[in-house]
């Protein structure tokens, strides 16, 4: 663990270092160091002090210079820091060489945020994932590691017993990553297998996304009162769920709720919870929530859409849901900024203010999503092909000569591009269906309420409780 806490042990002090550079933009260093200092705060340790460096683009060797770097080590002393933590990732030669300048651990903000997973995740599928990046982190960081064993060169006649060791590790690490991207790639397999089940159910999925802190898992409990835990910290959860909660209207919906996103978000940890993150995906709707109370909310949401992009989900039908409205002064701002997307509302999931409008807008969306289509397209019509995968949910496939058939639920935007391909449905001369209600998919009346009895759990009775790899 990288940020020790304990009754046995005082709370670690951090110091934080940023490097300031001309290509920052909007993301102001101040905003991202706060950030920071609120992971630190998650992960269990306390902010000693902080500093930035202003330059053009990182030194090589030491990453903020080395005069810079020995002075801000004489302050970490002073500040009775035992941990410096770089706002950026570091190279595992910039690691070592600070290290051997500030005389105490040094961590950058990947590592941090991959402490803070390693904590909090809970189920089979979470574990094996965070172990996966944090492996993949280590392994060139590795040689790091061994050099108080041995400081020689290595070569014939010249390996010492740390250059030994060093490669014993990195086989097992090397053999440890195999197994575990084969362990993933089962659990992959029995993902898509319960998806396959829940489509057979003919019920709509949303996917609940966002900035980490943004509130998403207090919305998830007011609509299905599973009882995630809530709390104001960064990635308070991380391990995903998936509940069912009834729409006002009668209409089942299942809600799943995903790991939070950051700004900075490191690739390898999209890489390693891509059989996590591959359920937004083939979500029907997604749920962006923002923090309307903060005052970055306009470059989360930016940071969200990206990580969204690298994930495939970029073009799925969305509703943007400015959260926490309750902390606002003025709702007729936040409103008027909800109205510049697509689809746009203001609640606050704590007080329940904007539900009704949410309820709302979620319907109109929905009521897309039963727009059924049959078509045939050519398989040169790969880009087509792609982005009815992409963004919309195809029920059935089968190849026919250099055709591919397929029956999918799409989106409004796809009915023009898929017009010329659609085949006849039943007999008659349209390829399309719209607004059918399928069986199980709308409650008898007087059945309950928002919420009601039985919406805890996978609905499928796969045997893990709602909560998606458990």
């Amino acid at each position: 663990m990288m940020i020790t806490t304990g009754r046995d042990k005082p709370m670690e002090r951090a110091f934080l270092v940023g490097l300031e550079t001309a290509k920052m933009g909007r993301w102001d260093m101040g905003e991202s160091l706060d950030e920071l200092a609120l992971l630190v705060h998650s992960a269990g340790g306390e902010v000693a002090d902080r500093a930035t460096q202003k330059l053009d683009h990182p030194v090589a060797p030491t990453y903020i210079g080395s005069g810079k770097a020995a002075e801000l080590a004489r302050t970490a002393k002073e500040k009775k820091a035992d941990t410096i933590i770089f706002d950026d990732e570091l190279s595992p030669a910039q690691a070592r060489n600070l290290e051997g300048i500030f005389s105490c651990k040094v961590l950058d903000r990947t590592q941090l945020i991959l402490d803070i997973f390693a904590q909090r995740a809970k189920s089979k599928e979470g574990k094996l994932q965070i172990e996966l990046a944090q492996l993949v982190y280590l392994l060139p960081r590795l040689t790091r590691m061994w050099t108080h064993l041995s400081r020689q060169s290595g070569g014939i006649g010249m390996r010492g017993p740390g250059e030994t060791q060093l490669e014993v590790d990195r086989r097992r690490v090397q053999e440890r990553i195999t197994r575990l991207e084969r362990d993933l790639a089962e659990v992959r397999k029995h993902r898509t297998i319960q998806r396959e089940g829940r489509m057979r159910q003919h019920w709509p999925v949303a996917a609940l996304v966002g900035y980490t802190n943004a509130g998403k898992s207090t919305l998830m409990n007011r609509l299905t009162h599973a009882e995630v835990v809530a709390e104001d910290r960064l990635f308070a959860t991380l391990d995903p769920t998936i509940r069912q909660f009834r729409m006002p209207n009668g209409v089942r919906v299942l809600l799943g709720d995903t790991v939070g996103f950051l700004k900075k978000l490191p690739t390898h940890l999209v890489e390693s919870f891509q059989s996590t993150l591959e359920e937004v995906a083939f979500a029907d709707v997604l749920i962006h929530v923002v923090d309307a109370s903060h005052p970055q909310r306009e470059e989360q949401r930016k940071a969200v859409d990206e990580v969204l992009k690298r994930i495939g989900a970029g073009e799925k039908h969305t509703l943007t849901v400015w959260n926490k409205a309750d902390r606002l002064e003025n709702w007729t701002t936040m409103e008027w900024e909800a109205r510049q997307v697509p689809h746009g509302v203001v609640i606050s999931a704590k007080t329940g203010q904007g539900m009704p409008s949410f309820f709302s807008e979620l319907a109109s969306m929905l009521s897309a999503w039963s727009m059924q289509v049959r078509v045939r397209v050519p398989q040169s019509e790969g880009a087509l092909l792609a982005l009815l995968s992409r963004a919309g949910r195809v029920l059935e496939k089968k190849y026919e000569g250099n055709d591919v058939v397929l029956v999918a639920h799409i989106p409004p935007f796809l009915r023009g591009k898929v017009a010329p391909f659609m085949l006849p449905e039943d007999g008659k001369n349209q390829g399309i269906t719209t607004g059918g209600e399928t069986p199980g998919k709308v409650d008898e009346p007087g059945s309950g309420s928002l919420g009601g009895i039985g919406i805890v759990g996978n609905p499928l009775g796969d045997g893990v409780a709602g909560q998606i790899g458990g």
